[in-house]
């Protein structure tokens, strides 16, 4: 399977992103161990994390093969090399860069690009991104994202990321959202395993429940 087909049903069995900004080598095992117990299949490390390649590089040992990691905050063409180069299996970017999703698409490496606009989200679209990241979404409400979605491929799933917790999914749901990114509601530097975990579980019960 490319990693492609691998990132359709990861993300179809669980459309949440874990988001560990912040994460170091040594603590990303137990975290990783703690995530795929709860049942999240994808996991991104932001690239302004301390040695995200290494840790990216640890936990793509230790994933199974239904699960992915990958990176978040890329910025730069180079840094689509390195991440395969280090096992990661998926691209995360804060804006949209033609030159990333082109290199990501080159890579099979699926990618989710982040846009505000519907300038920036038809540009991402057409370029070949894999899904959509609208942020700061919560900022921007959920109206916003019924609004984007009404001039964009209707098959291109559209993750609200930026602050949305388990109380507002089901608006972003009914407004369109396919899926989200969870930061700090999930994970922060320093945070202890044991609250990560049940951090986990309560989100993925919330997505399930809806």
């Amino acid at each position: 399977m490319t990693n492609a087909d691998v990132f359709k049903e990861a993300f179809s069995a669980l459309p949440l992103v874990a988001i560990l900004r912040g994460l170091t080598p040594q603590e990303a095992p137990a975290i990783l161990e703690v995530l795929l117990k709860a049942g999240f299949t994808l996991i991104e490390v932001p690239l302004n994390s301390p040695d995200p390649f290494d840790s990216i590089a640890t936990m793509a040992r230790l994933c199974p093969p239904d699960a992915m990691v990958g990176a978040g905050t890329v910025l730069d063409p180079d840094d689509v090399a390195r991440l395969k180069e280090a096992g990661g299996r998926f691209v995360v970017t804060p804006n949209t860069d033609p030159a990333v999703i082109k290199a990501s698409v080159a890579a099979d490496l699926p990618a989710l690009i982040g846009c505000m606009t519907p300038t920036e989200a038809l540009a991402a679209a057409r370029h070949g991104a894999t899904a959509l990241k609208i942020f700061p979404a919560s900022r921007l409400g959920a109206g916003y994202i019924k609004d984007v979605k009404a001039v964009l491929p209707p098959d291109l799933p559209v993750l609200g990321v930026g602050g949305i917790g388990p109380a507002a999914f089901a608006d972003f749901i009914a407004n369109g959202c396919a899926g989200f990114g969870i930061g700090s509601d999930l994970w922060k530097p320093g945070r202890p395993v044991k609250e990560v975990e049940k951090a986990a579980h309560d989100l993925v019960a919330a997505w399930r429940a809806l």
